[in-house]
């Protein structure tokens, strides 16, 4: 079990803090802690808080990823998807939204924006060589097994 500190910043005391809506969902739900309702054009992206700090261990990260209701129902995804935030980050979270649907979405105080997906992230040490061993697929990269 992994323990995850969170800290709801000033004026922010009624957004409810990241939740499950079901036992075994992957994400947390976060809510929009905007002043007032804030107009997405189509085209526009925006940066949305959540109204919240954390902390988290290391070895975690927490990735932000899209609605699947808000993006079939009104195009509304995450850019930069899934966005991380590292274990050393104490900042707002905020999720960076954008509306590729053909109308304006409005996002109202309290509403779900977005999920948050906590990770593992395993120790890695860089290690520099003058060669890389071969494989059946090599250098092959966008495309090359077909459409």
């Amino acid at each position: 079990m992994h323990y995850v500190q969170m800290k709801r910043l000033p004026g922010n005391e009624d957004i409810q803090l990241p939740v499950k809506m079901t036992e075994l969902a992957a994400g947390f739900d976060l809510h929009a802690a905007v002043e007032e309702p804030v107009v997405l054009q189509p085209g526009e992206r925006r940066l949305i808080p959540a109204g919240f700090a954390m902390a988290m261990p290391g070895g975690l990260e927490a990735q932000i990823r899209p609605r699947s209701g808000l993006a079939f129902k009104h195009g509304i995804t995450c850019l930069n998807t899934p966005g991380t935030i590292d274990a050393d980050y104490r900042g707002e979270v905020k999720v960076l939204l954008v509306n590729l649907g053909q109308e304006p979405f409005s996002i109202e105080r309290h509403e779900r924006i977005a999920q948050m997906v906590f990770q593992t992230v395993p120790q890695v040490e860089i290690q520099q060589v003058q060669e890389l061993s071969d494989t059946v697929r090599g250098a092959g990269g966008f495309g090359h097994t077909g459409k």
